[in-house]
């Protein structure tokens, strides 16, 4: 079974692009990422949906932008994230989306794979909160292969098969169409660091919660 994994982990990381190849920034000084970027405003992104929660006619619209590999969010979703859904997502008063910002190559993976298979919708955020708590485990893996067999061990455990997950780390395409998405997106709401927030279409840093909760309570009053 490991064999068989780390065979896996080898061919998803071809599929996802020969400069994704471990050690090659190392070796040649360039960005692994910077390959997606280049082509990233002619690629078709009309099949990657936002991930959203709550009613999404609420009356305060809220994008968080979060990367699975990024420690501040981690924190952000261990600390605050549950207290954000209980009072305003769940309650009706806040819109939730959720987009994906792709700083290194095991963010895409982790977000490959939270996105995976049928209804994805329906298990992408329980994927989330496995990806963000065991952030510390998984991303700190010494080799890409260890990094997607643990990825695949988390998407295991949320019900996915490995005919999904070989399905969903080989497709280039979609891979590429993450990262695309993700480009226009940032550059749009002008994100540089993680988490971001938009809030009604102003942008905010990661901030306490007293100060996150009194911004959606002013947002909420004059909405």
């Amino acid at each position: 079974m490991t064999r068989r994994l780390t065979l896996i982990a080898a061919l998803a990381l071809v599929a996802l692009g020969g400069f994704f190849l471990y050690g090659q920034r190392a070796a040649t000084g360039a960005d692994p990422m910077a390959a997606y970027a280049q082509d990233a405003a002619s690629v078709d992104t009309s099949m990657i949906a936002d991930m959203t929660l709550g009613d999404q006619n609420a009356p305060v619209k809220l994008i968080e932008y979060a990367s699975f590999t990024c420690p501040h969010c981690a924190n952000f979703h261990a600390e605050n994230f549950k207290k954000l859904k209980a009072e305003y997502i769940d309650t009706g008063k806040v819109a939730f989306t959720y987009r994906e910002v792709y700083f290194d190559r095991p963010g895409l993976w982790a977000s490959i794979v939270a996105r995976c298979g049928e209804n994805a919708e329906s298990r992408y955020f329980g994927i989330a909160e496995m990806l963000y708590a065991q952030q510390q485990d998984w991303a700190r893996k010494e080799t890409p292969a260890e990094i997607v067999d643990s990825l695949r061990r988390i998407g295991k455990t949320a019900g996915l098969a490995d005919a999904d997950l070989d399905q969903c780390l080989q497709d280039a395409d979609n891979a590429q169409a993450l990262y695309a998405y993700y480009m226009k997106n940032v550059q749009a709401d002008g994100i540089d660091s993680t988490p971001s927030f938009i809030i009604d279409g102003t942008k905010y840093s990661n901030m306490p919660w007293e100060e996150f909760q009194a911004t959606l309570d002013k947002a909420l009053a004059e909405g």
